[in-house]
């Protein structure tokens, strides 16, 4: 990710940014997290979600650190424990392990997501044809899960 990247939020690697009046954004690793104070979702949840998907696509690899809960809380400006409440989801769900004394690392998987992150890139274009939210979009994907 370079110098570019960050250009839409006036955001510099290892600097808070606020892109707009309600989204806060941070980097982690090689991923800028964003997350919306206003959402209907939880913030923990928006951190989960972001981490989950940075990890599927290989932002994130095996045995990589995650900055401290108080640097992400920090930067995020919210509560720290909205961070570890996030990363203790992750460990529970086995994206992270929590190390004492090394804080938060992506799990090691042997999970190949190729195919499904192509049939969700479908599933968004299709959204899109359609003039779909990615609101209504995540709806319809969290009911076929149930």
């Amino acid at each position: 990710m370079g110098k570019g990247d960050y250009a839409e939020c006036g955001k510099l690697p290892g600097r808070r940014a606020t892109c707009s009046s309600s989204s806060r954004t941070t980097i982690v690793g090689a991923v800028l997290l964003r997350v919306d104070p206003t959402a209907d979702e939880p913030i923990f949840a928006q951190l989960v979600a972001q981490v989950r998907l940075a990890v599927a696509r290989g932002q994130l690899r095996d045995g990589e650190r995650l900055p401290a809960a108080r640097e992400v809380a920090g930067s995020l400006d919210v509560n720290i424990h909205t961070v570890l409440k996030a990363y203790q989801q992750l460990r529970d769900d086995g994206v992270l392990e929590l190390r004492r004394g090394r804080g938060a690392v992506v799990a090691s998987t042997d999970r190949d997501h190729t195919a499904l992150l192509r049939a969700m890139e479908q599933v968004v274009a299709e959204a899109r044809a359609l003039g779909l939210s990615p609101q209504a979009t995540a709806n319809l994907v969290k009911e076929a899960f149930r």
